[in-house]
């Protein structure tokens, strides 16, 4: 896939919006996930693709150095099984590029933070914060990635990038992301849960590490960088977010949720509890919500009560205080006061306009980390799906997320 640079690129917001929107339209509307299997082979059409296998089992990853080494979809169930990470397919059939942003989709993603504000990495110096002049780096947009080691159960992808931010200060980094699919039994033991007979499951990690590669420190006052992995699932009207958290007076902790980033969520598909917070994953409205490292815990996940499934996200979080990059389209007063989980919801970007999906994302950055040359920042990214009846599932969504499978079928009643 070719690069592309910024220069020249003067168009028109509405142009831009039908940049986006373009060729994003997904055969798995609706919650109507295909199969792992015929996702596999069309995805061959059209690009290298290594399947990940569990040592002769049903869990299946499908990963690609071609686009940015994503971990593309994922099965518990063998190659017949329900294909569970969201994949564009018209965008990839097309071979075309885009500098704005290229949706492949994926349900683990590369990404560098921060998005926005004064040493935002998407936005050039002095430009506005808009639709208009926003597009995702190039070497995490558009660049295959090199594969420097694989195996039946993982892969080891290698990048040289450069990137620059909003205040002119140029980023040199090399990239090392290994994606492994976890046995059973590693799995189990990071959830500190029990499998029941009649679940099935697949579970696999992204272990990123970028090294300060340049002359000059990364510091605070030219602004750092923070790794950021982003998980792109199928959405349907029966899909619900959930995300616990840090209990506390908001005068200690701040505020529990931030759901400013395109405009308030409306109540019905935002609702805060005592003991988690629960948000659409419909794929129906553009939504966003994020928690600071002062109110997420490390782990967070999703019900799917149409196809019976139960979705994990979890990450290596600090045990004390750190430095969140601020990813706000504005310039900031606390540029290091950002999240550090999120979760999107799609949906049309104005009244009458094509989703991007749609889908739902489960997203987790790591701390902004100053770093000499030759220094490096690690975060580690986990994905588990478990499917089966109900009754099972439960004691997993209790045992790890603190709430029973009713309640996350209800909350948004």
């Amino acid at each position: 896939m070719a690069m592309h640079t910024r220069g020249g690129r003067a168009v028109l917001s509405v142009m831009v919006l039908g940049l986006l929107v373009q060729g994003c339209q997904s055969n798995k509307e609706n919650g109507m996930a295909g199969t792992f299997g015929d996702d596999v082979r069309f995805l061959k059409k059209h690009m290298d693709v290594q399947v990940l296998t569990g040592g002769g089992g049903k869990a299946l990853a499908a990963v690609s150095a071609d686009l940015q080494g994503r971990v593309l979809t994922s099965s518990a169930n063998g190659p017949g099984g329900l294909s569970y990470g969201w994949i564009n397919r018209e965008l990839i059939a097309s071979g075309e590029n885009n500098p704005h942003i290229n949706a492949y989709g994926g349900e683990d993603r590369f990404w560098l933070g921060p998005e926005g504000g004064q040493y935002s990495i998407f936005f050039a110096p002095g430009d506005p914060f808009d639709l208009e002049h926003w597009f995702t780096p190039p070497p995490i947009n558009e660049a295959p990635y090199e594969i420097a080691e694989s195996g039946d159960d993982f892969v080891v992808f290698t990048k040289d990038m450069q990137v620059g931010n909003y205040s002119r200060f140029a980023f040199s980094l090399k990239l090392k992301r290994q994606i492994r699919l976890l046995p059973e039994e590693e799995a189990c033991r990071l959830l500190d849960v029990n499998v029941p007979d009649g679940v099935a499951m697949v579970a696999f990690q992204s272990e990123n590490t970028i090294t300060n590669t340049g002359p000059a420190p990364w510091r605070k006052q030219t602004g750092l960088l923070s790794v950021w992995i982003l998980g792109m699932f199928n959405p349907s009207e029966a899909t619900t977010v959930v995300v616990p958290y840090r209990p506390g007076p908001p005068a200690q902790l701040g505020p529990i949720v931030n759901d400013a980033y395109f405009g308030k969520v409306p109540a019905d598909r935002l609702v805060v509890k005592d003991e988690a917070i629960y948000f659409s994953g419909d794929g129906r409205y553009r939504s966003k919500i994020g928690l600071t490292s002062r109110r997420a815990k490390n782990l967070l996940g999703s019900y799917d009560a149409r196809n019976q499934v139960l979705t994990l996200v979890s990450y290596n979080q600090p045990a004390g205080p750190a430095d969140y990059v601020n990813s706000m389209w504005q310039i900031q007063d606390e540029p290091y006061a950002g999240d550090a989980v999120n979760s999107y919801n799609d949906g049309p970007a104005s009244p009458g306009a094509k989703p991007l999906g749609p889908f739902y994302e489960l997203e987790t950055s790591s701390p902004a980390v100053e770093l000499s040359p030759g220094g490096s920042l690690t975060h580690i990214h986990r994905t588990f799906h478990f499917q089966g009846p109900p009754p099972l599932l439960d004691a997993i969504a209790r045992a790890t997320l603190g709430v029973s499978i009713d309640r996350i079928r209800d909350a948004l009643k």
